[in-house]
């Protein structure tokens, strides 16, 4: 399953098509900034999606 990603994700990045190194740059630069700001909130919602795991898996 992770090899067929890694090769959707290289086939994607190869293909001339459609988006260009630029764009691509720009979209991960974004990415990058939204989860550096929103870091915290990313970290609680984590957190809590976790403990629910656990708490559950306990009642099983």
């Amino acid at each position: 399953m992770l090899q067929h990603i890694l090769m959707m994700t290289k086939r994607f990045i190869k293909d001339d098509n459609g988006i260009g190194v630029v764009e691509l740059i720009l979209i991960l630069v974004v990415l990058i900034g939204l989860t550096v700001i929103f870091r915290d909130q990313l970290t609680s919602l984590i957190n809590g999606i976790f403990e629910r795991i656990v708490n559950d898996s306990n009642a099983v």
